[in-house]
């Protein structure tokens, strides 16, 4: 360990990867053996989850909540920009002599990117692109970001030309690859041990159009995938969501085929993104800072993918609502698993406190270094979802509540024993014994709405009169 007294930090973020997508936290028919090691090395938090979203692009304001830790209804709009009085990760680092570097997906607006990072390379602004063509920026140290590049969208029907964000592309090199090397090359050329430095890491993958190069869609046969219990041809009510764009990935109604397909696909992305991680792991343990430095791996959101009928994330179902956060590295036990309940707004708290930093005024995220050092303690007695104006959701203990507002009518509850039915088949919201948890899950609900300042929309002034 070097006499440096400051520990750097790699976070390491993936687009779309679902909480169940780790071999090492219990799913043997993926290959991920670079973030097993972080798992085994470790605490891992196998309940961590986002609030749901404000938008179909669930990731935008699940970006920038992680980025602020705010709450979903104390970000800027839907996290298309965040406001200067909202503190990010990376300007706070930077503000505490951290040189900070960020790659890759930023969906949260040029100048909040700008006063994160000081330094940077293959910056992607925008929500999803080609993977083999993705448009993107060098780092531009105004901030301006305002290059744009022509394009023609359909050559076979059109020569009409458009400009796009961007000013390179470097075709034919996936996007996995194209963020660990701009990761690489920082660790190389520019990350010194006489000064600590955050590096803000995020993925494309595995979000689609899932392409990867061919030898890991090899490792996949679409035969062989199982698919889970709670496949269904089709959803079995309105939830306000069911043509949105990611639903429309796939038929109707769902084929087993075809979703044995897509999920085999989306595999075969992560385990690509595992060996490119791998890669940026490889070089930081050569570099001589690994021991110095933290390492998180955390998702954006999770995916059906023909879970429930659905292909998207636009729901409060566990498939879409939990995600992967791993912590490594000086000061955290390895080995450790802790199912507290936990958001991805509270990384950057835990990140502060870490690190020995102040936690900024704005933040209102929770420390989570108590629940890695005693894996039984608990960060949240509850938890709370929103998806748009159409779903609203909590988490209590063993038991879950959705509630559903589509068309300007309350046509659904739905109750869930998540001990007894962690696939979330049986809705218990009317069997007589359950009418006290319901009771209870609905005033846990309220008080949630109220806590996290949920607008007096449509959903909660018809829901509340309708029960």
């Amino acid at each position: 360990m070097s006499g440096k007294t400051k520990k750097n930090v790699l976070f390491l973020f993936t687009d779309d990867q679902r909480f169940d997508t780790i071999q090492a936290l219990g799913n043997d028919r993926i290959s991920t053996p670079n973030i097993d090691e972080l798992v085994v090395n470790g605490a891992a938090f196998t309940q961590a989850h986002i609030p749901c979203g404000t938008s179909g692009a669930v990731c935008m304001p699940s970006r920038a909540m992680l980025n602020t830790g705010r709450t979903l209804f104390h970000i800027e709009g839907s996290g298309e920009e965040i406001p200067l009085d909202h503190t990010t990760i990376g300007e706070h680092l930077r503000n505490n002599g951290y040189r900070t570097f960020g790659t890759g997906k930023w969906h949260n607006g040029r100048e909040s990117f700008n006063r994160s990072f000081s330094d940077g390379s293959e910056i992607f602004l925008g929500g999803m692109a080609d993977h083999w063509n993705v448009p993107a920026y060098n780092y531009d140290p105004t901030g301006k970001y305002d290059a744009t590049r022509a394009r023609v969208l359909n050559p076979a029907t059109s020569n009409e030309v458009v400009e796009r964000p961007c000013d390179h592309v470097t075709a034919g090199k996936h996007s996995s690859q194209m963020v660990c090397d701009a990761a690489i090359d920082f660790l190389e050329t520019k990350a010194s041990p006489d000064q600590p430095f955050y590096m803000y890491v995020s993925f494309l993958a595995p979000h689609d159009p899932r392409t990867m190069p061919r030898e890991f869609l090899d490792m996949y046969d679409p035969e062989d995938i199982e698919l889970p219990p709670n496949f269904m041809g089709g959803h079995s009510f309105d939830t306000g969501a069911l043509r949105i764009r990611d639903e429309l990935l796939a038929g109707f109604p769902r084929s087993p085929g075809e979703t044995r397909r897509h999920i085999a696909e989306y595999y075969a992305m992560i385990s690509h993104l595992d060996f490119e991680l791998g890669r940026v792991v490889a070089s930081l343990k050569k570099s001589g800072m690994f021991e110095d430095t933290i390492i998180i791996l955390a998702g954006d959101n999770g995916l059906a993918l023909g879970q429930h009928g659905l292909f998207g994330k636009q729901n409060c179902y566990e498939h879409s609502v939990r995600v992967p956060l791993i912590f490594a590295g000086p000061g955290i036990p390895g080995g450790r698993r802790t199912d507290a309940f936990v958001y991805l707004l509270d990384v950057f708290p835990t990140i502060c406190a870490l690190l020995g930093l102040e936690i900024p005024d704005s933040v209102e995220g929770l420390d989570l270094t108590n629940a890695m050092v005693s894996p039984g303690a608990a960060a949240r007695e509850k938890l709370f979802f929103a998806y748009s104006e159409f779903q609203r959701a909590v988490k209590t203990g063993k038991h879950k509540l959705v509630e559903y507002v589509v068309d300007g009518k309350h046509n659904m509850t739905q109750l869930f024993d998540l001990e007894k039915d962690p696939w979330e088949l049986t809705n218990l919201s009317g069997e007589p014994e359950y009418a006290g948890i319901l009771k209870e899950s609905r005033r846990a609900l309220r008080e949630c709405a109220e806590e996290w300042d949920d607008p007096k929309s449509s959903w909660g002034e018809i829901f509340w009169r309708s029960y």
